[in-house]
């Protein structure tokens, strides 16, 4: 069994910037793909980053140019640097595989508004 442990969550003012992490631990490989979604209630999850063990990454259209997903597999731990936050990107944010597995984290609420 494969568990998250999101933090890093806060409230901010639109234009700030906050780094999410995720301590990833169980059976996991190295070659699986890291990704970060995010829910707002009453909406689905949705996808907002993604990054193979080779680094490459995928952004949903919403974020791209402000949010920045890394991985340190050693650390078996992803991050998610998101910058020029919206009130749209009010969520709370979850780490997972891609596709994601059956389990999932907490998760960690990001709250942007003035």
């Amino acid at each position: 069994q494969v568990q998250f442990v999101e933090s890093g969550g806060g409230s901010v003012q639109p234009g700030g910037s906050l780094r999410l992490s995720c301590v990833v631990s169980g059976s996991i490989s190295r070659f699986d793909i890291w990704a970060w979604y995010r829910q707002v209630p009453g909406n689905q999850r949705e996808l907002v980053a993604s990054i193979t063990s080779r680094t490459i990454t995928n952004y949903a259209d919403s974020v791209k140019g402000r949010f920045t997903i890394s991985r340190d597999n050693a650390k078996k731990t992803a991050f998610l640097q998101m910058n020029s936050l919206k009130f749209e990107d009010t969520a709370v944010y979850y780490c997972n595989l891609k596709p994601p597995g059956e389990y999932w984290g907490q998760g960690t609420q990001v709250t942007v508004s003035s």
